[in-house]
């Protein structure tokens, strides 16, 4: 009897759309789009017009982000970082992974924190991907958390992303940037992130707190950190358009989706380029820095006197424990599975950089990730019920007993 092929599991179906819109460019006469480039020479002197400061590049620690967070200590309210028994301010962050349609785990967890009663005010939050889309929810509070639920519940693949007949897939192969139309999903954007969202950010940036989103620039390439709150302050028309762009950027994933041009000019006043963003998960599936900010800020309270004691919390929208299953031997299953396995080593590498840096700052690290007995197969990339699932996964832990792990994998407490 002949044993049947294994076939790829059906969210691995986009992994292997994009493996596969990868063989159609590296076989077709690619003819590509027209755009400005910044010289390579100069793209670290790129910054987006009007707004100077707004972004800083993973690696290279930025004065202008030390600045703004140094700054943050000055204006917080006691009500939202009261002194601890010991005199040391307490700040809580939030780091959110990427992960897709998983991150209606997230939002799940994020309700059931605080249907607990136990979610802090934080401090910073960050989000790559679908976990820069909760980010600007997660930021503002609780009065946010019907709008998470009902976008994590609710959305359809169709709501995400269109794909075309074969011939616009084989021509957009051939000399596009991406093989499907995120109009969609900038449409959600559009309606969900507005400017009543847009002022919340910015109050909560004046009371001292910091949001930040990550893309990865494919010109650099680099990982980029957005000071979020900085754009929702600066009082531009055009802030709430620039907002989007980098929720959009951070969750377009590469090939399947088109990357997003930002305007950069090269000098205050100079001449103008475009840069060409991407997923912010191609660079760190999850961070709290990025590299971008020295890390004793926090604990000597920005240069204000008293000290900071600071508690991370990291909710990975995903599994990393894999679960053994035979493949067949054919591309799109050989790609999936690659695709799934770095992600999978990306995700666990972020998450002991986090560990070793709660150790530099003598931090309490807790995460959570979904359990690994969880099937998080669905019928299509993006399905309500399936994500109906994971959020009450997600909300059912957070008002357990206690939802938190402590070590990474692969780590043991002291005896």
């Amino acid at each position: 009897m002949k044993t049947p092929t294994p076939q790829p599991r059906p969210l691995h179906r986009l992994q292997g759309f994009v493996l596969g819109g990868m063989a159609c460019l590296l076989l077709a006469a690619c003819g590509g789009l027209p755009r400005s480039a910044p010289p390579a020479q100069q793209v670290w002197d790129a910054s987006i017009p009007h707004f100077p400061d707004v972004r800083a590049w993973s690696g290279r620690p930025s004065e202008a982000m030390e600045r703004d967070l140094a700054q943050s200590f000055a204006q917080e309210s006691k009500d939202d970082f009261p002194p601890r028994a010991d005199g040391a301010v307490g700040y809580s962050h939030l780091a959110l992974s990427g992960g897709g349609a998983n991150g209606a785990f997230g939002a799940g967890f994020l309700n059931g924190w605080t249907s607990a009663g136990t979610r802090p005010v934080f401090k910073i939050v960050t989000g790559v991907s679908t976990g820069a889309l909760m980010a600007p929810f997660a930021f503002v509070g609780p009065d946010y958390d019907e709008a998470l639920r009902l976008f994590y519940t609710t959305t359809r693949t169709r709501d995400i992303f269109e794909l075309g007949s074969v011939f616009t897939l084989l021509r957009q192969a051939a000399a596009g940037d991406s093989l499907a139309d995120t109009r969609p999903l900038q449409l959600m954007i559009e309606r969900h992130v507005d400017a009543q969202l847009l002022g919340r950010v910015a109050e909560a940036h004046r009371r001292g707190r910091r949001l930040y989103i990550g893309t990865v620039n494919l010109d650099a390439p680099s990982f980029v950190v957005w000071n979020m709150g900085l754009i929702a302050t600066s009082g531009r028309a055009d802030a709430l358009d620039l907002f989007r762009k980098v929720m959009l950027a951070s969750a377009s994933i590469p090939v399947a989706f088109p990357p997003v041009l930002f305007e950069v000019e090269i000098g205050r006043g100079g001449p103008r380029h475009d840069e060409m963003h991407v997923d912010g998960g191609l660079g760190a599936r999850v961070f709290l820095n990025g590299g971008v900010l020295d890390s004793s800020i926090v604990q000597r309270r920005g240069g204000l006197g008293g000290t900071g004691a600071q508690d991370i919390f990291v909710i990975h929208n995903g599994q990393l424990i894999p679960r053994p299953e035979p493949i067949g031997r054919t591309l799109p299953a050989i790609a999936a599975r690659s695709i799934d396995a770095s992600g999978r080593a990306a995700a666990l590498g972020d998450l002991i950089r986090i560990h070793g840096y709660a150790q530099q700052a003598t931090a309490r690290l807790r995460w959570t990730t979904i359990p690994d007995a969880v099937q998080i197969d669905a019928a299509e990339v993006f399905d309500p019920a399936k994500m109906q699932a994971l959020y009450d996964i997600g909300y059912r832990m957070a008002a357990g007993p206690e939802p938190w792990l402590t070590l990474p994998p692969g780590l043991r407490a002291e005896p």
